[in-house]
């Protein structure tokens, strides 16, 4: 499915047996920005998680744990030749969140001073994103916490109107605020939704955690909106369903250009323990990669993604699944780059 050969950037000189050099940046790769056709953008901010935390120090750490990845993928060949980099994280936001983090642990939080915060990462970010776009790079966000992926999607559905976001999740993230943050991690399809009017569609795979205010309003919203709630899709299975005939179900839902949106917490627990609502149920990870290698199969246009919500361990562990299940995205978006020409 490798289908990406015809807008690769020269091969670099690299080999992919080899060990990575500790300085070395994401699975290994030492390049320059100009040289990568895949751009990782980096959103260390977790201000807005309303359970465990950690999932600022998640980019680093994924770029760490993917040092110890072996590069040929069974569904998407090679994504490494067409140069992926993990952008340089903003000190800037580096520094909101640190900011955030105190100001959440006042007595009384001053809400309109972390919303200010919050929209500042925002702007921050989509600088990053239209310098990247802008240059005909692919990109995709790693969060830090599910609010950080909106300036990403509100750049692409400008770009592609009539777009359509598969959105793997435990969680609706349809509410209007949470905890008093309008940009919060369980707000961010909620704003999509309402200030997005390039985006047409919304659906989410892997639902096992909602409020009844969300569903309502999934149902009463405009837009087309479709859940495949966890519980249903495990009991079709139990009645003997196949899993490819819901993916085709799934993906029926989707327009041609799909960005997708993945919570980390879509897969089961043990795939990611520490991340901070798991949610017993979800997605496999073969599962999850069946379902991004069809969309691409179907003809469908991956045009971004993000990867948010995953919280470092003691270990590497959930590091280790992020990077991987980062490599098959990137390669999907490769390989729908590739098919553009």
């Amino acid at each position: 499915m490798a289908g990406n050969e015809r807008n690769r950037k020269p091969s670099v000189a690299f080999d992919p047996a080899a060990p990575a050099a500790a300085d070395a940046g994401i699975y290994g790769l030492n390049l320059s920005p100009e040289d990568c056709l895949m751009h990782l953008i980096p959103v260390p901010f977790e201000v807005t998680t309303s359970g465990g935390g950690g999932t600022a120090r998640a980019p680093a750490a994924i770029v760490s744990a993917s040092h110890q990845l072996d590069l040929e993928d069974r569904d998407w060949g090679r994504p490494w030749e067409a140069g992926i980099i993990m952008l340089p994280p903003s000190r800037e936001v580096a520094a909101l969140n640190t900011r955030g983090l105190e100001l959440r642990l006042r007595a009384v939080r001053p809400l309109q001073e972390l919303n200010a915060l919050c929209s500042r990462v925002q702007d921050l970010t989509a600088r990053q994103v239209r310098a990247s776009l802008d240059a005909g790079h692919c990109v995709g966000i790693v969060g830090g916490d599910h609010a950080s992926p909106f300036p990403l999607i509100e750049a692409l559905s400008r770009r592609h109107p009539g777009l359509g976001i598969l959105h793997i999740d435990a969680h609706l993230d349809l509410r209007p605020a949470f905890e008093g943050f309008t940009w919060s991690h369980a707000s961010i399809m909620y704003n999509v939704l309402t200030r997005l009017p390039g985006v047409a569609s919304l659906v989410s795979v892997g639902i096992r955690d909602y409020a009844a205010e969300e569903v309502d309003f999934a149902a009463a919203c405009e837009k087309d909106v479709a859940i495949f709630f966890d519980q249903d899709l495990a009991r079709e299975r139990f009645s003997g369903r196949t899993f490819k005939d819901q993916v085709a179900d799934i993906i029926a839902r989707l327009p041609s250009m799909v960005y997708i949106s993945f919570d980390i917490d879509g897969l089961q627990p043990h795939l990611c323990p520490h991340t901070g609502t798991p949610v017993p149920g979800g997605l496999t990870f073969n599962e999850a990669a069946f379902l991004t290698a069809e969309v691409v199969a179907s003809g469908r246009h991956v045009v971004g993604f993000d990867l948010c919500e995953v919280a470092p361990g003691p270990r590497a562990w959930d590091a280790g699944v992020a990077a991987r299940i980062l490599y098959k995205l990137s390669g999907a978006t490769l390989a729908s780059k590739g098919d553009d020409s």
